[in-house]
């Protein structure tokens, strides 16, 4: 069992409410309280396949993955517990996902950390849930009301696009650089080489920015894309479709569903899970890179320059080269050598 949240302690103080009742657990949830929860039936739907992956185990299909819901997965919930995730807009989304499929009547519980601005919950539901607070405790704010009417969702009205240079981004509430490139991202692309041939996997794909731009200045790369969000997965299929670009988008917590060898992995990995700063995810990208890359092969990354990622890359590569830099950010490169030769070992 993986330790609870601050969020999840909060909901533990409220936990005999729940018994008689048919529960959906949503939003940025990270740890296993569904599976301990005490309830006539309990159900969970993730955006996030690493959550998903962590319930699956106990729960079955009681926990979906998704970028919506199925509206026959909560056909008989009665009660939302939502925790809030760290982007306003993120849980506007799922919020008027969830709330457009839960009967009118259904209570409807939020619970966020403070500092991830838990406090727009109740501007998040106005008009169709009265929120009130009903908690306070570990830094986090828990909020009860009652669906008054029910939302209209409709897919279609979330999605934004951005040019960049002679491509189409495309995006949805939630993925990393929404609105435009980022400064990271901008740095890792001027990296980028013509004419690269190979296959090339891009790790933490996002918004499909990268894959998109590395296939048009190398349109014989071959690209395999991968996330663990389910909104960058379907981003990422949206902007290669809509600058007609072939690549494979697939859902993996980093290597966990990667099969195969590529000439280079490219990632601007993230250092937040949640709130809190977590290098875990960096730090799996780097050690496990070796499985996926032969001799000669690549792994290409930024950072932000204070991230101990060069020590991470010499103690698994040997050794790492600077791309490039600015004052907040650097790119990395390291590459896979031959491995030395045992000097005991005779020629033959």
């Amino acid at each position: 069992m993986s330790a609870l949240t601050p969020a999840s302690e909060v909901m533990l103080r409220h936990s005999d409410e729940f018994i008689k009742r048919r529960v959906l657990f949503a939003g940025d949830l990270q740890d296993t309280l569904p599976a301990l929860f005490a309830a006539t039936e309990v159900r969970v739907h993730t955006q996030q396949y690493p959550h998903w992956q962590l319930l699956n185990r106990a729960m079955g299909d009681n926990a979906q993955f998704g970028l919506t819901l199925d509206a026959a997965f909560v056909a008989e919930c009665d009660t939302l517990i939502y925790y809030w995730p760290k982007s306003k807009q993120e849980a506007q989304f799922q919020l008027c996902n969830i709330l457009a499929l839960l009967p009118v009547g259904a209570d409807v519980f939020v619970v966020g950390e403070n500092r991830s601005g838990v406090r727009s919950a109740e501007q998040a539901v106005a008009g169709h849930a009265t929120l009130m607070k009903i908690d306070s405790a570990r830094r986090c704010g828990l909020y009860h009301g009652r669906l008054d009417v029910q939302t209209t969702f409709d897919l279609t009205d979330w999605w934004q696009s951005y040019p960049l240079h002679d491509l189409t981004v495309k995006t949805l509430p939630g993925v990393f650089s929404r609105d435009g490139l980022d400064t990271g991202s901008a740095l890792l692309l001027s990296t980028l080489e013509n004419s690269m041939q190979g296959k090339v996997l891009d790790v933490g794909c996002g918004a499909g920015v990268v894959a998109a731009v590395l296939a048009k200045l190398s349109p014989k790369v071959k690209l395999t894309l991968s996330d663990v969000s389910a909104a960058a997965l379907d981003s990422s299929r949206a902007t290669l479709a809509a600058n007609s670009i072939k690549g494979e988008v697939i859902v993996s917590n980093v290597y966990s569903n990667i099969t195969g060898r590529f000439d280079m992995i490219i990632s601007n990995p993230p250092f937040h899970d949640g709130l809190p700063t977590s290098l875990t995810a960096a730090e799996t990208l780097i050690r496990g890179a070796l499985k996926h890359l032969p001799i000669g092969g690549r792994l290409r990354i930024v950072a932000n320059a204070f991230l101990p990622y060069p020590g991470m890359l010499d103690a698994t590569f040997g050794s790492h080269e600077v791309l490039a830099q600015n004052g907040r950010f650097k790119v990395y490169q390291a590459t896979v050598g031959l491995p030395p030769r045992d000097p005991k070992k005779k020629k033959k």
